[in-house]
Parts: structure tokens; sequence; C-alpha cells
């Protein structure tokens, strides 16, 4: 960075830091990613001073999961998808607040205004992270990557009033790694000429995309560390772990030719509910699914966008998760016909088992336009759709609460 004063109390000339980073490839690279610090907790700190000093959980009810945690909380155990009567446990004098989701996507596309601001390349993740690419970007800003970067930060923290932590490198496998190694308010650098060294001792799981299951299964194969991923061929690893396999041996190496795409798709579109009780029968479970269904449709057609699958989401209640899914032959944004494939889907399920939480989602997105097309062998998919258009239109102008179908005035809850 490009410092004022001696080394003792220098402070950064792009941003008035006190703390610096050095790294030989520092205004080298470009690729970075930013993520907010304990989003939805410094959320409510910022908005609530005197919680400043306090523990603060973001989450549902007794039954419901932690949202986000405030760092201080996380020194007690408590982590976010962590079940709440068991964060409660951890730091009994957290101050536990339920989420107020539209403030949230209100204050996280500010921060995207911007990052859109310092470079039109920003990929988001969620409503707090983003991958950014500030190739070409010197000229613009009168200074390297590394420096607009601490300048981003700074005004963030100064508009907006939340602290980000930033990741810089080569690609965005390792500006992800980097952004985690230094929070909160950190700036983290991996070069190339340190990747490897610094991949090599790191558990396999540090790689996007190894879940518990598949860190399991390389584990029993003896494969524990990057250091023991390197010592497989692409080949071998394909075989063994499928199309994951060439990603596994990438990335062991460093290498991720992955762009940031501006504007990327979204994958899929979900909802879900968690039960004040646990839930057995099928019969209500089926019942709890057709108000997600709804709310899963309606975020479709708002967003232009249609399902090639349907996926169904169950919790057990020893928090085992299922996952089922069944393949469209056209794609759809209709609530009906995402309920009618999930009703068969949670029948098969209901065996006695008890569930706390249901779900349901549509993956493999596509254009709107392509979403339910006439069909000779479901005469009434024409009809559905236009019950469907007609109930958006009148709830469009009398609120959601203004009209509904038969199955759903059971579903209160």
């Amino acid at each position: 960075m490009d410092l004022d004063g001696p080394p003792a109390k220098a402070r950064c000339r792009a941003c008035g830091e006190h703390r610096l980073v050095s790294h030989a490839e520092l205004h080298d690279l470009n690729i970075a990613h930013l993520d907010c610090d304990a989003f939805y907790a410094n959320v409510e700190k910022r908005d609530r001073p005197e919680l400043r000093d306090k523990p603060v959980i973001v989450g549902g009810g007794q039954r419901g999961v932690v949202t986000a945690a405030c760092y201080l909380a996380r020194v007690y155990g408590v982590h976010s998808a962590m079940p709440m009567f068991k964060a409660r446990k951890l730091c009994p004098d957290a101050v536990v607040i339920r989420p107020e989701m539209a403030k949230y996507q209100r204050i996280g596309r500010r921060i995207r205004e911007i990052m859109l601001e310092t470079t039109p390349l920003v990929e988001p993740l969620s409503i707090d992270e983003a991958f950014l690419d500030l190739s070409g970007t010197s000229a613009l800003h009168g200074g390297s990557p590394a420096a607009t970067l601490a300048r981003l930060a700074g005004r963030i923290e100064t508009e907006v009033g939340l602290t980000v932590s930033i990741g810089l490198s080569y690609n965005k496998f390792l500006a992800k790694i980097a952004s985690d190694l230094d929070k909160p308010r950190g700036f983290a650098v991996i070069g190339k000429r340190d990747a490897e060294a610094f991949l090599i001792e790191r558990p396999v799981g540090i790689i996007w995309g190894v879940g518990k299951a598949l860190k399991r299964t390389l584990e029993r194969d003896g494969i524990r560390t990057i250091r023991d991923l390197r010592q497989h061929e692409e080949v071998a690893l394909m075989a063994r772990y499928g199309v994951i396999g060439k990603r596994l041996y990438r990335f062991a190496r460093g290498r991720d030719a992955r762009q940031v795409e501006s504007n990327a798709p979204a994958k899929s579109i979900s909802a879900e509910t968690t039960f004040d009780r646990d839930v057995a029968e099928a019969e209500t479970l089926v019942g709890q699914i057709w108000p997600l269904c709804e709310k899963v449709a309606r975020r479709l057609k708002r967003a232009g966008l249609a399902g090639r699958g349907v996926t169904l989401k169950l919790k057990t209640d020893d928090f085992k998760l299922l996952t089922r899914s069944r393949r469209l032959g056209d794609p759809t944004c209709l609530a009906e016909v995402l309920y009618r494939t999930a009703k068969p889907l949670i029948e098969r399920e209901a065996d006695g088992r008890r569930f706390r939480l249901i779900g349901i989602g549509a993956s493999d997105l596509t254009d709107g336009a392509l979403a339910d097309p006439p069909d000779m062998l479901d005469p009434n998919r024409d009809r559905q759709a236009k019950i469907e258009e007609a109930i958006d239109a009148v709830r469009a102008k009398l609120g959601d609460a203004a009209i509904r179908k038969g199955r759903g005035l059971t579903n209160d809850a």
C-alpha cells in the first residue's frame, strides 16, 4: 500500500487505516471476494447501538435455527444453522432477534450498488457476499485493484455502517478462501507464488463443493489434506468421484478457470418452513407444502424464470437432511405443478419418521417464456395456468390473503 509516515505510525493513503497488508503480488491481483461480517447480526447492532458489546443471535423461535450470530456469540460456540434451543443453552445471555429480511435485502442492495460503482463485474453469491473482477480498473480508479478494494471497504463502512472482509487472489476459489482468513474487517491475499505452499497442508474440506458426505468418502479413501489429494491423477479422481474429481484435481493445485459472471442466473428458487411440533403424518406434511409451492411460483414469475426440476427438502427430528428431486417434462412456474410433483415424493418419505422442517424448490432454472407449454396429455394445464394468472391478478390488487385455493384454507399456521 502507499503509506504516509514512518512504519510504526503509518497509515494507508488509500483508506487511512493503520492496518496494513503486505504481499509481493499485492498490486498484480484482481479477483476478489467480499463478505459482510456477521451481516444480519451486525445490521441489528448498527441499528441498536446499545447491543454493541452484547452477544446477538438472529433467528427463529425455540424450534427454529440460527440465521446469524455476531462474533461475540460465536465465542460461545454459536453458529449459523444451529438449532435455536442449542444456541440458547450455549449463550443464555444472548439477545435474540427475529430476522427482518426486507431490511437486510434493502441494505444488501445498497452494498451491491457500491460494488457496481467500483466494477461492473460483480457476481453476487448471496445477499451479503460477492465476487468482483477488477481487471482493467487501475486507470479508472487511479490505483491497483488492492487499493481500490481498500477504499471500497472504507466506503461501505462509512456509508452503510457495516464492516466487510476481503480476499484477493488470481482466481475465485482462492479469493473466497482468503476472505475467511482475517475476519472480521479483514483483508487477506493469496498470490500465485504462495498458493501451493498455502494449500498443501489444508484439509480437503477447504475445496468448494466438498460437503460432509464427500469429505467422509475422501477420508475413508485416505485423503484428508490437499497434500493427500495431490498424490492422485485427474483421471483416477474422476473415475472414483465422477465429474467433481476434475475440480478436486485442479483446485488442489490452485487452478480455477471460472470467470466472475455479472448477472449470473440463480440456480434454484425455494421456500421452507419449520414446524412448531414434529410432524409424521403424510396428510399434514402434504398440507404444509401448498403455501410453499405458491411462494416459489410467485418468485419464479416475478423473476421471469421456470424450473425444469422440483426438489423436496425434509429435516428429521434428529436434524438429518433429506432431499428428493424429480425432473419435469417441461419447465414450470405453476404452483399446481410444483404441488402435484412434490406430493408423491412426500408420501413416499412419510414412513413414520418425524420431521421438523419441510421445503420445496424449483431447480435447473430457465427462461420463463418456456414455462408450461400446451400438453395434449394434460388438457387441464392451460386451465391451471389461467386460474393462477387470475389469482395472481387479484392478489396484486388486494393482497395475498384476498383469494385462496381450497387446499390453502387449512394452512394458516
